[in-house]
């Protein structure tokens, strides 16, 4: 069935999303087989850099409902299209379902256009279902890629559906603790190797001040020769293995 992009979401999705809410009261417990939604957060940071080259994205991989870890392994690195990736944060059930209704839209625009969609063009739809539901979503986006004819760009999309187009975005919970950080060791056209350090030292600042941040540090680099991803381990006290 498609889905729309503007109006409001299908009401039959959010009952997919938070089908905890449909139930008798006497289910709404946590006991290992249901979960709140509504509380299913992805307590984290996140962030995605232009650098001279392309973009870098990154993010932990906690994830949390209050005060308990229900994932330690997150992948919060969403693909939309090929040359385009997103960075979720806020209710985990919301932001898979926006993400997974702008890649179906991309891969249709792609289709019928016979071209691959630009990074606005899927900032746009991101932000037409973000503000359109803002009342219902708990939506925070970071998008970012890569495109032969506009290199590089990021946009942060954050909770209220407004669409901001930055050299850097920051974003999750753990954003409030490294804004010093990046003021301080953001510079312009930063090498690819100079990018995975500055994105690498933002994420594990986070990580070390905020409790619902931690795990694994993932990236995804987006260049004219596609994405590779990256995985740092805490263990090896984020230096490697890296490459995935």
């Amino acid at each position: 069935m498609e889905m729309p992009v503007t109006g409001m979401l299908n009401e039959g999705l959010f009952s997919d999303m938070r089908a905890i809410n449909i139930l008798p009261d006497e289910l709404y417990v946590t006991d290992g087989i249901h979960i709140d939604m509504d509380h299913l957060k992805k307590g984290e940071v996140n962030m995605a850099i232009t650098f001279d080259g392309g973009v870098i994205l990154g993010a932990d991989s906690r994830t949390t409902t209050g005060a308990y870890i229900a994932n330690r392994v997150t992948d919060k690195l969403t693909r939309v299209s090929d040359t385009i990736w997103c960075c979720r944060s806020g209710s985990a059930a919301d932001t898979q379902a926006v993400a997974d209704i702008v890649s179906y839209h991309l891969g249709m625009y792609a289709t019928m256009e016979g071209k691959q969609p630009t990074v606005g063009v899927a900032a746009g739809l991101f932000q037409e279902i973000c503000y359109a539901n803002k009342e219902q979503l708990s939506a925070g986006i970071i998008i970012a890629g890569h495109h032969p004819s506009h290199g590089g760009s990021v946009y942060s999309i954050p909770l209220g559906g407004s669409l901001h187009r930055q050299s850097y975005a920051i974003g999750g919970s753990g954003s409030t603790y490294i804004y010093g950080y990046c003021d301080s060791y953001w510079k312009e056209n930063m090498s690819e190797a100079e990018g995975i350090k500055f994105v690498k030292g933002a994420l594990r600042e986070a990580i070390k001040w905020d409790g619902s941040s931690g795990g694994v540090i993932r990236m995804v680099v987006l260049t004219d020769k596609g994405a590779k991803r990256l995985l740092f381990l805490p263990d090896q006290g984020y230096e490697g293995p890296g490459d995935m």
